[in-house]
This record gives C-alpha cells, structure tokens and sequence, in this order.
C-alpha cells in the first residue's frame, strides 16, 4: 500500500495465487474450512491471523475460492461479531503504542506526526463505518478510552 501523506510507493506485497479457482491439491470442503475459522475465531484470532493460520498450518492457500465467503462473511454468518473493522481496531492499537512512546520521549516530533497522522486516518475511517452502519453514531474515538482497550 502506498504511502498516503508522502509520494513514496511503499512497501510491495505478497504475490497472489494466479487462479481463482482452489487449487487441486487443497483436500478441505467448505464447510470444513468454515468449521476452522469459526473454531480459530473462538480462540480469539483476528480474521487476519485466521488467514495466515489457515495458509501456514491447513495449506489453504485462500478462502474465498473454496467457500466462495471471505473470513468476515464466514464469521458474520455464523454469528461470531467483530466489536470493531480489523483495519479500524489496527489503527487504534497503533495510535496506542504510538502514545505510550510519546510519554517517555516528549521531544520526539517525528512520532508526533505519526501520531497526528494515525488519529487522522481513524477519524476518516469511523466517518467511513458510521456512513455503512458498521459502527453505531454515537462512536467516538477517545485516545485514553483506545489506550484501555
């Protein structure tokens, strides 16, 4: 994803595979697959480390081509509910850390930045999820509140 306040390119993904189809040697049914990620998301694993799990332990290499669902509309079906968007809740714990290091190192202007830079992104993306309805529209972002969390 490329830089969003610098004319940098940013850093380059992974590669997909090439198919949309699930490839051959993948031995897993659907609703074997839902199984797993429901199971994974009881343990308490975000939908993208449900992912990785998935890839790195089963060797599924993706899930939408088997199920036809991505993980969120797996976990939305099989009513299992995200408190917060995986992207939104990422931000949040980044603004966090990036607050406590502010607490040691005061004169730190770069993390400053940083910090305004991250709050920003969180501001645009409730305005984003209020609009959907993912959010309710009374959420606020509290930086203390985010801290606890």
């Amino acid at each position: 994803m490329a830089r969003l306040y610098a004319s940098k390119r940013g850093r380059s993904g992974s590669t997909r595979p090439v198919s949309k189809k699930p490839p051959m040697w993948c031995k897993y049914k659907p609703e074997e697959i839902e199984a797993l990620v429901v199971k994974l998301s009881r343990e308490g694993n975000s939908p993208d480390i449900i992912g990785v799990i998935l890839r790195d332990r089963y060797a599924i290499p993706l899930v939408k081509p088997i199920t036809g669902k991505t993980i969120t509309q797996i976990l939305k079906s099989s009513g299992v509910v995200l408190k917060t968007p995986e992207d939104l809740e990422s931000l949040l714990k980044k603004a966090d850390g990036l607050r406590k290091h502010l607490e040691k190192n005061r004169a730190d202007y770069i993390s400053k930045r940083a910090l305004a830079l991250v709050e920003s992104k969180i501001h645009r993306l409730v305005k984003y999820y209020r609009g959907l309805g993912v959010l309710s529209p009374d959420w606020q972002y509290k930086p203390l509140a985010a801290s606890v969390a």
